[in-house]
């Protein structure tokens, strides 16, 4: 099996689980087991937006920022979530679009795609639709979507320079790219890169911040700007590097300070 295929099977496998303890009732570990990511209940959401959604929606959150908080979303648009897991971040969408809007949730793990699409249901949610598939390959046509949003998640696709091109194909022009990732500042060491458990766990396939900035100009995307949101300390990077089968002491040292959650915007161009 490639390594692609390896990593994408991992990545279902541990977020399908996510999706099952959600319905028993349970929280998962942020990003897939590493606890890299801040939970939902590290205020990335107001207690109003809590509030309003099915306790499912909240505990299959395992993102690292809250990217309806990013930008201002306007009635009877069309948004996007890249990897939208239990659906919290489709649900608020939905809300704020209203009802002349759409919020598109795509997601590559059938049983997240079948507990957002229960979760709608319990909120009354009308004009959200989640979608099965894989980020690399939207299955939406061009120029259809206003604004892309994303939780944690790029950071986990093997083939990033495809799916920065793919969401910009399904922007209408001048349409918004707002995401929460992980990016790393610097290098980070080969043990690490190389380490399955810490991709799953959004650290080991988190691109440079001067990557993630080329990768999105060079998709066409304009005005690229990362905004760090945590910055992962020593004490962080030890709890990262715990479990993954690393000397977490040595290693910590070298990457304190280089991992951080952060807000990524971009722009597609009003005239190509």
């Amino acid at each position: 099996m490639k390594t692609s295929d390896t990593l994408r099977a991992t990545v279902q496998h541990r977020y399908a689980e996510a999706a099952r303890r959600a319905r028993a009732g349970a929280k998962s570990d942020c990003c897939g087991g590493s606890g890299a990511c801040d939970p939902v209940a590290a205020p990335l959401y107001s207690t109003s937006d809590l509030a309003c959604l099915p306790a499912e929606a909240v505990l299959s959150s395992l993102g690292c920022g809250n990217p309806t908080a990013l930008i201002e979303l306007e009635p009877g648009e069309t948004v996007l979530d890249l990897g939208s897991g239990g659906g919290i971040d489709v649900l608020l969408s939905a809300r704020r679009v209203g009802p002349a809007g759409k919020a598109y949730g795509l997601d590559m793990t059938t049983e997240m795609v079948s507990l957002s699409e229960d979760n709608a249901r319990r909120a009354g949610v009308n004009n959200a639709e989640f979608l099965k598939g894989e980020i690399e390959a939207i299955p939406l046509p061009d120029a259809s979507v206003d604004v892309i949003i994303s939780n944690c998640v790029i950071n986990l696709s093997a083939d990033k320079e495809r799916t920065l091109r793919e969401a910009f194909r399904v922007l209408k022009p001048g349409g918004r790219f707002a995401v929460s990732d992980v990016v790393v500042r610097g290098d980070l060491p080969q043990s690490v890169r190389g380490n399955i458990a810490l991709w799953v766990g959004c650290v080991a396939g988190a691109l440079n911040d001067t990557e993630y900035k080329h990768l999105l100009a060079q998709s066409g995307f304009v005005e690229p700007t990362i905004e760090p949101l945590r910055v992962y300390r020593f004490d962080d990077a030890k709890a990262l590097l715990d479990g993954a089968g690393l000397d977490s002491e040595v290693l910590a040292r070298e990457i304190g300070g280089r991992v951080m959650g952060a807000f990524i915007r971009a722009r597609k161009p009003d005239v190509l």
